[in-house]
């Protein structure tokens, strides 16, 4: 596996001194100067193309990774975002600046790197996660680049990166905001808890029609962005500006935050990985040095399904390309969940029942792997069978399988529910269950009780009140092999990848933390379900 560049997206989290090469000090708008760095090629010129990567995380590796470029005749830029390593502005804001707002410091270093006699007039730009993010900021300003290579990035902050069906994704955004030193952004983004004009600002998806890049998205199934990346490629490909639409680029793999094999508690098979480096080399070749090496023409999606691990000959365990996300029509399925605690796409056969557990926020159900940053509890494919044990999870499943089953596409959940409590959330999780007993979570979501309606405002279910819920468990491909089952978890907590709910209809827990006795309901006026995106039998 070629793991070179995309590797860099740990550099930067690991290195923070300054790079051997003159530091500009490039003004902004306002007149506050970023540290800067060029690196241009020894031979050729004397103008480039350039690639410009803007970090929170440091200019140090900015040598390292301008060598690949400039071997290749491409000037590569570093710099330091406002408040960070040595640029000025005060109190770093993480992100604030880097988009569409009062001040724009993506577009306004574009604009200064046109104007230095090394520049040819093409800007590219390159990173992942963070520097991703800033990418797709700074393309959603109006910034006129002529190709960007993004990698692992969120497209919408609220729903992605700071809140998730209205839960704040605790362990994720105060490490994260910690390790930067900037725990101030937690008190600002805990003060816009429902989806508002403040977030808007930081919905790229929103601003597709501004952007005129060709953009390259590199995400995986079990990444903290992986629906960022989906989004962030769908948005540009279909309602992107002249020279976006129709001109992105999607990779998916079966990868958590970065391409490695070992995915939780699984190991892929040795071609689950992809020469990210080659693909973007090529990338760029194409618009920024001018050379026509086909890749305009070719798919424009390359996709991992996944099969299952250590089984010989399971089906899936394979790369695929296709024009477009989602590659094929599916079939919305709902597999209903029955009081016999199976699944069923038999409505006829599922009687009306009901579940009832008690939610304690002083013992929440805990985290055991899903798309998470750090690894204090697991990323990625867990085993779940000692959390089924608790007697606030739910398990519902299929019989084994009599043949293998795709579902390649977005996931649902859609619930009806009640609790005595002002408030309560309800997170789900997708298994796929060995013949063995082992019961790994492919992908998981979760919603808030009272944001079942939108994030836009709180809406609380009265007591007693029957609601229905979806929970968007984002989108992967995956082939379940024959005698497997598939299986959905359902409990109110996921602790501490989610935030509790302190079951008082507070955003946060307080002083008080009250049990909640939630019930979820089946069959008949109730048809809760696990709904799948299902590929037809051909």
């Amino acid at each position: 596996m070629k793991l070179k560049r995309y590797s860099c997206l740990i550099l930067f989290l690991a290195f923070t001194t300054l790079a051997c090469a003159d530091t500009d000090m490039v003004p902004m708008r306002d007149g506050v100067k970023l540290a800067t760095e060029a690196y241009l090629p020894a031979e050729g010129g004397p103008a480039f193309p350039v690639v410009l990567a803007r970090s929170v995380y440091g200019r140090g590796p900015g040598k390292q990774l301008a060598e690949g470029y400039n071997k290749r005749g491409i000037a590569f830029v570093v710099q330091d975002t406002r408040g960070r390593g040595d640029s000025e502005g005060g109190q770093d804001m993480v992100f604030l600046d880097d988009g569409w707002g009062e001040r724009r410091d993506g577009l306004d270093t574009v604009k200064w790197i046109r104007e230095q006699p090394w520049c040819n007039g093409k800007v590219g730009s390159w990173g992942g996660s963070a520097l991703g993010i800033t990418q797709i900021l700074m393309a959603g300003a109006g910034t006129d680049l002529e190709a960007q290579s993004i990698l692992v990035a969120a497209s919408d902050f609220y729903g992605q990166l700071s809140y998730q069906g209205g839960v704040f994704y605790k362990e994720l955004i105060e490490k994260w905001i910690a390790g930067q030193e900037s725990e101030h952004i937690i008190a600002l983004w805990k003060s816009h808890p429902t989806y508002d004009a403040f977030w808007k600002g930081f919905n790229a998806e929103l601003r597709a029609p501004q952007v005129t890049a060709p953009g390259m998205h590199v995400g995986g199934w079990f990444d903290i962005f992986g629906q960022g990346t989906i989004n962030n490629y769908v948005s540009r490909q279909h309602n992107g500006g002249p020279g976006a639409k129709g001109t992105q680029k999607l990779i998916m793999g079966a990868w958590p935050h970065g391409i490695t094999r070992d995915v939780g508690e699984l190991k892929l098979h040795e071609n689950s990985g992809f020469d990210v480096d080659g693909y973007e080399a090529r990338f760029f070749e194409n618009y920024l040095l001018g050379k026509d090496n086909g890749i305009a023409k070719e798919p424009a999606v390359h996709y991992y399904t996944l099969g299952a691990c250590g089984e010989e000959g399971a089906p899936g365990n394979e790369w695929r390309t296709a024009e477009d996300w989602p590659p094929f029509p599916t079939k919305e399925t709902a597999y209903l969940l029955m009081p016999d605690n199976g699944l069923t796409t038999d409505a006829a056969s599922v009687k009306e029942g009901q579940f009832t557990y008690v939610y304690d926020p002083k013992n929440p159900c805990p985290t055991q792997g899903g798309a998470n940053l750090y690894m204090d509890h697991g990323a990625g494919p867990m085993n779940q069978l000692k959390i089924g044990e608790r007697e606030d999870v739910l398990k519902f499943s299929t019989p084994p399988l009599e043949a293998p089953f795709e579902i390649t596409g977005r996931v649902k959940v859609r619930l009806f529910v009640s609790t005595d409590a002002p408030d309560t959330d309800f997170p789900a999780k997708l298994v796929d269950i060995y013949p063995d007993g082992r019961e790994f979570l492919m992908l998981d979501g979760i919603r808030r009780l009272k944001f079942r309606n939108g994030c836009e405002k709180a809406e609380p279910l009265p007591a007693g009140e029957v609601g229905e819920v979806e929970i968007d468990l984002w989108s992967i491909s995956l082939i379940v092999n024959k005698g497997h089952r598939i299986g959905v978890q359902i409990s109110s907590s996921n602790y501490p990848r989610f935030e509790l709910n302190p079951n008082t209809g507070e955003d946060f827990p307080g002083a008080e933390l009250r049990p909640a006795k939630n019930t979820v309901y089946t069959g008949g006026r109730y048809p809760s379900a696990l709904v799948l995106p299902v590929r037809p039998q051909a």
